[in-house]
């Protein structure tokens, strides 16, 4: 939200406040716009851009001899410009070419040594006296578009006013001192009112502590201007009453469209908007002066598109298949949920967001409608994302504008025209408005009743209601006191006062938070309980980063795209309406489609082997949703392990992932064969089922999943070969881990010996290794401690009916040194259970 310094200055004296509400230097006032309005982006010394141009008068203007489409003119700048060469009446040589060049007319000059202000911050161009087709020219005499006020480089800008030559062009338009703050549109989210010069004006007073008064002609319920022309007939039917709660219009017949007078493009300039003509920068200017978008229409294209003897304006949603062609010259076929605005025949616009061009105001138009509407912020939200449509309306719409200030901005405009573009009322005022009454349309909210305490208490402060009743006044407030109760009603314009809380923020504001007293807080010495979760998390993060895995944090929503490549089905996932990027549509039904879309970018940027992994939230349609509504949310950990293919990494991927879930989960777990049943849940589709397992606790509840990816994928996905993963349920591990488990560790030296095991191919691996680490439980010497793990699996081309499997046993007792006999004896037992049981032979 850009703001002019000057014109806040002029603003404040032309309504009557009683001081200066930018007096103070900028320094300070930059202090208390950051502490008490909201933080500056940027400080633009906007005059230096006009530095050097002087407001000068055509003396004499004749063809120039050598071209027929330039002139040469002399021209008066009361002497201003003193290194310049002169002719024998004091005035300046200059070559122009424009076709309204004339004598008389009062231009703006461009010295030489002077910069083109459409070129400062680009490539700035520095005129100097030069000659054109042999006569010379002492700098130029500028257009609009020279000088950054407008598209038009058609002419010369026209200046308008009570100006002598010699006058400095941007002390004349108050811009030789003017200074504009950019603040964050963020800090005014809840503050549509602030989204106008206005409603700035108006903050910058109350935190001064100076009274504001808004001009008389913003009011709920103005003095509208009666028909005093030929009527044209107008009529609106809203369609969509509850997205479009006001929508007020009038015609106007006889305006004379033109360029705007030169104070009017100085104001749009000043801000980063460039003037069109004077129609439309008014309703430009006047949705900058109070945060009110308004928008004309070109009263005969309306009729013509309505084929009747009226102009029709119809309030509704688009209908299958139509489009519109926007002013910004970009066709759209509107989303089926867009407030659209029509004739009876077709689109003129989108509501809240931009115009069309078949109804545009241009120099042919004469006769106009000007409408001021309330539209639904959502909506114009959504419209707004799903078609890539960005303008200032939309600005200030999705920010939710009060719908009680429409017949004031519009009964203000209409009064403009009249005056300065000689447009005559032509219609009644039509006002189709669907609020609540009950307030009597002088506020949006019901009173506020609090007393100075319960503000005092919350602000640690000890201010009387006096003193909160003149805080509160000085922005327009109305404050009743009964003792030490108030009763606070919000002005027309605020949306955001509903609760006590809000007074007390309201309050706290304007008096100054820096004027707080600091104190720390009073706080109980009992330790606070931790919270279950988060401890386990916690315990998660560091036992998967000893592994030298890496955590990554990636967005809850995805791309449709991604859910295709990993095979899942997007239909099953929450899709968002309001999403904030195209690229972020859906909510993610699992963890892993995120953590393979890291897995190329990281290959491709030089790191060839990692794991990766994730905690995070999940989301599934087959969830259904909470009793608030929405989607409900599961806590997953995911991780991912990869090597690149040029490494040619030995073995199979699903053993590494099962190894960092191995040592993060640290209790006995089941892995078992991926049904077909299984196979329709998200959680699983990216996985090959013969190459994944659904891990369990053993004997106990389902964990989540594991194993290699689908071809379809890795291709998709362009994974190495060497890639596997697992996503287990947090909250189901949380059962499991429940608290800290501690082992000790053994004084005593451990044996660290391997077994190998020829066992039949068909046999599960899974299967094998319950066996062994069963056999080895039930013969073990007592207190030892025992890790048994795969070491390979290995199955020559030549026998195709076994394979072999070597798994390693590491015991140490905690009473004294094994020896290998007693091992070696340990393992012939466990040997010979195997080959009973799973005809399994030693090797």
């Amino acid at each position: 939200m850009k703001v002019s310094l000057s014109t806040i200055r002029a603003m404040s004296k032309r309504y009557g406040c009683a001081e200066d509400v930018a007096a103070v230097g900028v320094g300070e006032l930059i202090d208390k716009v950051n502490a008490q309005l909201g933080g500056i982006d940027e400080i633009i010394a906007i005059g230096n851009k006009y530095e050097g141009i002087v407001i000068s008068k055509v003396i004499g203007c004749e063809k120039h001899p050598n071209a027929d489409k330039l002139h040469v003119c002399n021209i008066d700048d009361g002497g201003a410009v003193k290194s310049v060469e002169r002719d024998n009446d004091g005035y300046v040589q200059v070559v122009c070419g424009a076709p309204n060049v004339r004598e008389g007319l009062i231009v703006a000059w461009l010295p030489p040594g002077s910069t083109v202000p459409d070129t400062v911050g680009k490539d700035p161009f520095v005129l100097e006296a030069r000659e054109l087709r042999g006569v010379v020219s002492n700098g130029m005499l500028a257009s609009p578009k020279e000088l950054a006020l407008g598209d038009s480089h058609a002419g010369l800008l026209e200046i308008d006013g009570d100006h002598k030559p010699g006058t400095d062009f941007a002390e004349a338009f108050g811009l030789k001192d003017d200074m504009v703050f950019d603040i964050e549109n963020k800090m005014f989210t809840h503050r549509p009112d602030c989204f106008g010069f206005l409603g700035v004006a108006r903050e910058l007073a109350g935190i001064q502590g100076i009274p504001f008064k808004s001009p008389d002609w913003y009011r709920p319920q103005p003095e509208l201007s009666n028909t005093e022309t030929d009527e044209l007939e107008l009529y609106v039917r809203n369609e969509l009453p509850e997205l479009v709660p006001r929508f007020t219009a009038i015609a106007m017949r006889g305006v004379k469209v033109g360029p705007s007078p030169v104070w009017l493009q100085v104001e749009l300039a000043k801000v980063g908007q460039k003037s069109i003509n004077n129609i439309v920068d008014y309703t430009n200017f006047f949705m900058l002066e109070t945060g009110q978008p308004l928008h004309a229409y070109d009263y005969d294209k309306v009729k013509t598109l309505s084929g009747g003897d009226a102009a029709a304006i119809v309030v509704r949603n688009p209908k299958p298949g139509e489009k519109i062609k926007l002013l910004s010259g970009k066709e759209i076929e509107p989303r089926p949920g867009a407030v659209m605005i029509a004739t009876d025949r077709q689109l003129i616009g989108i509501g809240g967001v931009m115009g069309g061009a078949d109804t545009e105001v241009d120099e042919d138009t004469t006769n106009i409608i000007l409408e001021c509407a309330n539209f639904d912020m959502y909506s114009v939200r959504r419209t707004s994302m799903e078609h890539g449509l960005f303008t200032d309306a939309v600005t200030r719409f999705t920010k939710g504008q009060s719908p009680l200030q429409c017949l004031a901005v519009l009964a203000k405009i209409v009064d403009e025209i009249r005056e300065h573009a000689g447009g005559k009322v032509a219609s009644p005022v039509i006002d189709d408005k669907h609020l609540d009454e009950s307030l009597g349309g002088q506020t949006l909210h019901v009173p506020v009743k609090l007393s100075a305490d319960f503000i005092n208490s919350r602000l640690g402060l000890g201010l009387p209601a006096k003193e909160i009743k003149s805080l509160l006044k000085n922005v327009e407030f109305e404050v009743d006191i009964k003792g030490d109760e108030l009763t606070v009603t919000a002005p027309f314009w605020r949306t955001d006062i509903e609760l006590r809380e809000d007074v007390v923020e309201e309050v706290g504001r304007l008096y100054g938070y820096d004027h707080l007293p600091v104190e720390l807080p009073k706080r109980d010495l009992v330790p606070a309980v931790k919270d279950p979760l988060l401890t386990l998390k916690t315990r998660i993060r560091q036992t998967l980063a000893k592994t030298g895995s890496s955590e990554v944090l990636t967005y809850s929503f995805v791309h449709g795209g991604l859910l295709d490549k990993a095979g899942q089905d997007k239909n099953q996932a929450f899709q968002i309406a309001n999403a904030l990027s195209p690229e972020l549509q859906y909510y993610r039904l699992s963890l892993m489609p995120s953590l393979l879309d890291k897995v190329h970018g990281n290959i491709k940027a030089g790191y060839d082997e990692f794991a990766l992994f994730e905690l995070g939230k999940v989301h599934g349609l087959d969830q259904g949703a909470d009793e608030a509504g929405l989607p409900r949310e599961f806590e997953f950990t995911g991780l991912v392990v990869a090597a690149a293919d040029k490494l040619k990494k030995q073995g199979a991927a699903y053993y590494q992932a099962r190894k960092y879930l191995t040592e993060l989960v640290k209790a006995p777990l089941e892995f078992k064969p991926v049904g077909e049943g299984a196979q329709k849940f998200a959680v699983v589709q990216p996985y090959d089922p013969g190459r994944a397992a659904m891990v369990h606790i053993k004997g106990g509840a389902y964990l989540g999943i594991i194993g290699e990816f689908r071809t379809s994928a890795r291709q998709a996905l362009k994974l190495p070969k060497y890639c596997a993963g697992f996503e287990i349920d947090t909250t189901a591990l949380q059962k499991v881990l429940g608290g800290v488990h501690y082992v000790p560790l053994t004084r005593f030296p451990k044996v660290i010996q391997d077994i190998t095991l020829k066992v039949p191919a068909d046999l599960a691996y899974q299967e094998l290794f319950d066996a062994v680490q069963n056999e080895l439980n039930e013969h073990k010497p007592q207190n030892t401690l025992a890790e048994l793990g795969a070491v390979d699996i290995y199955q020559p081309e030549s026998a195709k009916e076994h394979k072999n499997v070597t798994l390693r046993l590491d015991i140490a007792s905690y009473e004294r040194t094994l020896t290998d006999d007693e091992v070696n004896k340990l393992l012939d037992q466990v040997a010979a259970a195997a080959k009973a049981k799973l005809n399994a032979e030693r090797v």
